[in-house]
């Protein structure tokens, strides 16, 4: 599969490069493409880089991994490249960072998800990868099970099928949440953020069937 990766720090980066070494192309973009050379080397042969339009156009599927406010402009400029495609989403609001756009969210209680579904209306959004430590993320990957839980939500059920497919070859335990507007219970904040708790803890405490 063909992957555009657009913000390649340490969860997309992260990310990025175990599917790399999973057998997917990957093109990892940033607005400076020439500072990615030593991750292009870690990623290994499957792996390029380039702007983030070129990744939008590149990839069957793409993964979106910036600071939270900088998704609706985001949103405005990549939408039309992105018509259809499965986004996994990955940003977090962080109030001392991102300010009022992360303070709208947070205090809307209707989690992330609606929002960002909302800045990207052409895309089949997942919310995936945003409650998980990048140095996590490295180390623990197809580790014997019971493997890392990443928490997933979408309304389209087989963008959900995809981005399960995509978390288990990265090397983790896809949990199908539910709907986007359930993505506020694996929110920043949450007693499930952060924790780097296995698929069947993670299933348990968000009150899901194993």
């Amino acid at each position: 599969m063909k992957i555009g990766v657009i913000g390649s720090g340490n969860i997309g980066g992260t990310v990025g490069t175990l599917w790399a070494r999973a057998g997917h192309e990957v093109l990892f973009a940033s607005r400076h493409p020439e500072e990615l050379e030593q991750l292009i080397a870690q990623a290994g042969s499957k792996a390029s880089s380039g702007m983030p339009d070129q990744a939008a156009r590149f990839g069957e599927v793409v993964l979106i991994s910036v600071p939270f406010k900088a998704l609706p402009e985001l949103g405005r400029t990549l939408s039309p490249l992105l018509h259809r495609k499965v986004v996994l989403e990955t940003s977090n609001p962080y109030s001392q960072r991102d300010g009022a756009i992360a303070e709208e969210v947070l205090e809307s209680g209707r989690g992330t998800g609606p929002f960002v579904a909302g800045w990207f209306s052409n895309a089949r959004i997942v919310r995936a990868f945003n409650s998980v430590w990048y140095e996590t993320l490295a180390k623990e990957a197809h580790r014997p099970p019971p493997k890392i839980g990443i928490p997933l939500a979408s309304d389209d059920r087989q963008a959900l099928d995809v981005a399960a497919t995509l978390v288990r070859e990265a090397g983790f335990d896809p949990v199908i949440v539910g709907g986007l507007d359930r993505a506020k219970d694996f929110d920043v904040g949450t007693p499930v953020y952060n924790t780097g708790i296995s698929g069947p803890d993670l299933r348990r405490a968000l009150g899901l069937s194993q």
